[in-house]
């Protein structure tokens, strides 16, 4: 039972990335850099990175060619290359889209241990705790230095936000989010999911990133298929002494009538 839940996990948390990945909220938060990590109580993860290229050049220092006269989809087959020869591995880079003049680019890596991320290039400046202790799970993550890279003349005007999410598949026992636009401090959104936000300009200053969550080590799809479990065993049982008694009443009427 233990085994197929966990792999009803894995489906769950791939099927929410790649959901992730087929669409942007029209009414969300709009980031200009933007990773989303799928974590599971195994440690296999699934990371999002929703970015311009402008800023995949300037915060990681990455060779894209951002002349305007380059058809976007030249960019994606370029972005994809460019992750697959730094080690990064089951690559995958979803359909461009422009927002506010700028191209954007929609990148997914899955690994089957969190920690493999730091071999990842793009993704080298943080590194990955992932530990546990009984029935806790202790994760923390240290985003470092940016690259100083050079996108050009791009169309900023200093708002722009770079995020870092977690969505957590068990019971968060502890976080120390940060949020910028509502000055929230520990605000765990629906479907546990912990944002941490910084301005692009001071990650490209590299000011640090700290990110730290506790976390139960079962799963909540795991309970909640245990749950649906009992509750299933208990209703047979509840049909079951009701047949009995059914049974046990006519056959008292029988021996009465007799």
């Amino acid at each position: 039972m233990r085994v197929w839940a966990q792999r009803w996990a894995a489906a769950a948390l791939v099927i929410a990335a790649t959901a992730a990945g087929g669409c942007q909220n029209p009414l969300g938060q709009h980031y200009e850099y933007e990773e989303q990590l799928y974590l599971g109580v195994d440690g296999k993860a699934t990371m999002v990175i929703d970015t311009s290229l402008a800023a995949l050049v300037a915060l990681r220092g990455l060779p894209i060619d951002l002349s305007s006269r380059t058809p976007i989809n030249i960019g994606r087959e370029e972005v994809r290359k460019l992750f697959a020869v730094q080690d990064c591995p089951n690559v995958r880079v979803g359909q461009p889209w422009v927002r506010r003049g700028r191209r954007f680019v929609q990148v997914r890596v899955v690994v089957n241990d969190v920690r493999e991320l730091t071999s990842c290039g793009p993704l080298s400046w943080s590194s990955y705790t992932f530990e546990r202790d009984g029935n806790v799970i202790h994760y923390r993550q240290q985003v470092g230095n940016a690259e100083a890279g050079n996108p050009g003349s791009v169309n900023w005007d200093g708002k722009e936000l770079v995020a870092f999410k977690l969505h957590l598949p068990s019971k968060i026992i502890f976080q120390n989010v940060k949020r910028l636009e509502d000055g929230s401090n520990g605000t765990i959104e629906r479907g546990n999911i912990l944002t941490w936000e910084q301005r692009l300009a001071d990650r490209r200053a590299s000011v640090p990133v700290s990110i730290e969550v506790r976390m139960d080590s079962q799963s909540i799809l795991y309970r909640t298929l245990w749950l649906f479990a009992g509750a299933f065993v208990a209703a047979v049982v509840v049909l079951m002494l009701l047949i009995w008694w059914t049974m046990r009443r006519a056959k008292g009427e029988k021996l009465g009538a007799a």
